[in-house]
């Protein structure tokens, strides 16, 4: 064990050489590699040697995204009586509607927050008081996979490190990026319209620190080692915590350097392989998704050689899928489809359509023309949504992000609203469910929560339309009443859900091939790992009931095939198979029945 240790080590040293060869360092990199395997706890006799491109996952693997407080008790009529854990709630509504329907739970930043519904990180090492305390998460956790987010780009302007930035004193008067304003910083990419340096007052002098995306969320520099080192020691105790999942939150802006785009650097993506390696010889089995709200290409970069990211977020999925029901026309989907690369063993496409944050325009730069952006942007201002901007080099805004209900999204078409509102939000569901890769799914996408406009107006920002709280004695009711949309959601998504937790072609690795059929039908094969099962996922994207060739899917005759969705028999010898308007068939030679 002590010659693998000894490896470990010259890896983490190199791993540092290519971060800070531009960097004038005060320790050598034999120093700040064993801080880091200290700040880990990593010794000879407690090492895990991970095993290259293994899949540590299977078709069973269903993640829900979640606000720690997204489902809540009301205060209690008695005064003395205690306010119930929010995380407390969420875990009782976890064991009654999501049980047999999902494998981990994302619950977003859970720590005490100054804005941003927590991506304003005060406190690293703490849960909010508001919401419970790590022993609410560690029981998620126990019966849960949990996702947890590492906010490494920035932190608040209210945090502990920030107030001794202010002070000069250390550590935090090291840790936070600084620019000055006579510097040109035009080629520095923004997703945000607000100034990119603060004006901040400490006793020497006035400094600017660097904040990409508010004034209360101050940037690290990750040009000190020792903020590397801060960060390994958090990312020690979330692991001790039971987290199996970290999402690397806006990852892509970790280095900056001057005179560049300050995005998707090679320092950045050489720290994700670092921490990589600090957490994969600590665990073997979990895992990093990279939050990289970006264009396709450059998002597809963070999988590495499987060496960075097991996951990424697969950002362009949201996008061209609404434009597709919004539109009738699935070519802009099936064309970036067939241009993405399978994920290698040891990867895996994180699939999701609706999240606490908006629909991101970025990564369907490239993919949708600008008329094409401009008319899915009315048709979401239309059915109540806003439009979050962004400002180019040149000053100009350009559209963000879409911020709306899912369900909202699509109550309609490009047309207008229409009673096909319901079936539409099913079938973008069935669509992605089916996918290659692991699902994510937004409680709120589970419930069928429409937009909240009154936590748009109380919190001031777009973002607050899709971050409702529901006090769970109404969410309940609402569940359980069969003439409720929430009710009829809730059922049919985790009947999908049950039924893709029991196929094997629907690993998130098993094999997957874009079906043609006409713009009107979307369609894909996928095949299990070990090839004996087979499905054709078909999903009919109008409000118009459409007949398909069943020669055009090539059904193999000495098979018996069936829908598991409906589970009627599909004959080889039927000329043509009927679609009802946004109908999904899952057509498969095998049909299992439980998931494990």
């Amino acid at each position: 064990m002590q010659e693998e240790f000894d490896n470990l080590v010259d890896k983490i040293v190199r791993h540092l050489e290519f971060i800070y060869a531009e960097v004038e360092l005060e320790k050598d990199y034999l120093t700040v590699a064993k801080e880091l395997l200290d700040a880990m706890r990593l010794t000879p006799v407690n090492m895990q040697t991970p095993t290259p491109h293994s899949n540590l996952w299977d078709e069973k693997d269903v993640v829900l995204i979640t606000y720690g407080d997204s489902v809540y008790e009301p205060a209690p009529e008695l005064v003395e009586a205690p306010l119930r854990p929010p995380l407390k709630t969420l875990s009782s509504f976890l064991h009654k509607y999501c049980i047999n329907a999902i494998s981990h739970v994302h619950v977003l930043p859970f720590f005490p927050y100054s804005s941003d519904d927590g991506f304003s990180v005060i406190d690293y090492s703490t849960v909010n008081q508001g919401l419970g305390d790590w022993s609410h998460i560690e029981s998620i956790s126990s019966d849960f996979g949990l996702m947890a987010d590492l906010v490494i780009n920035h932190c608040s302007s209210r945090s502990a490190w920030f107030q001794q930035f202010i002070n000069d004193q250390p550590p935090g008067n090291k840790y936070f990026y600084t620019a000055s304003p006579d510097e040109d910083l035009s080629m520095v990419t923004r997703p945000r319209t607000s100034p990119l340096l603060r004006e901040t007052k400490t006793p020497d002098d006035v400094k600017h620190v660097w904040c990409t995306f508010s004034h209360d969320q101050v940037d690290f520099d990750f040009s000190n080692p020792d903020v590397l080192v801060a960060f390994a020691k958090i990312i020690r105790l979330y692991m001790d915590k039971g987290t199996k999942i970290f999402r690397f939150d806006a990852i892509a802006f970790l280095w900056k350097k001057l005179n560049t785009s300050c995005i998707n650097l090679p320092e950045t993506h050489e720290a994700v392989r670092l921490l990589r390696t600090l957490i994969e010889y600590a665990d073997n089995k979990v895992l990093i998704i990279t939050e990289t709200n970006i264009p396709n290409r450059e998002n597809l970069t963070y999988f590495g050689n499987a060496n960075e990211a097991h996951g990424i977020y697969n950002f362009s999925l949201p996008p061209l899928l609404v434009n597709t029901l919004l539109t009738g026309n699935c070519t802009y989907l099936k064309n970036w489809m067939m241009s993405m690369p399978p994920a290698q063993n040891g990867t895996f496409y994180f699939n999701f359509i609706a999240s606490h944050d908006g629909i991101g325009l970025r990564p369907a730069e490239g993919l949708l023309d600008e008329s094409e952006i401009r008319q899915l942007t009315d048709c979401v201002l239309d059915f109540g949504g806003k439009i979050s901007w962004r400002t180019l080099p040149d000053g100009t805004q350009k559209p963000y992000e879409m911020n709306i209900a899912l369900i909202d999204a699509l109550k309609g078409t490009i047309h207008g609203e229409d009673e096909w509102q319901l079936e539409r939000f099913i079938c973008a569901h069935a669509i992605m469910f089916g996918l290659e890769g692991i699902p994510g799914l937004y409680i709120h996408s589970l419930l069928g929560t429409t937009n909240d406009y009154e936590r748009v107006s109380n919190t001031g920002q777009n973002r607050g339309i899709n971050r409702h709280r529901w006090e769970y004695p109404l969410l309940k009711s609402a569940l359980d009443n069969v003439n409720t949309i929430h009710h009829r959601v809730l059922t049919k998504l985790t009947q999908l859900l049950h039924l893709r937790r029991a196929q094997r072609a629907f690993h998130p690795n098993a094999i997957q091939f874009t079906l043609q059929l006409g713009e009107k039908v979307f369609g894909y094969w996928r095949q299990s790992l070990d090839r004996k099962q087979s499905i054709f996922c078909i999903s009919n994207i109008t409000t118009e009931e459409i007949a398909i060739n069943l020669s055009d899917i090539n059904l193999i005759g000495t098979d018996d095939w069936i829908d598991l969705i409906t589970q009627e028999t599909v004959s080889v010898d039927q000329v043509c198979l009927n679609l009802q308007p946004y109908q999904t068939m899952w057509i498969s030679n095998v049909f299992e029945k439980k998931s494990a």
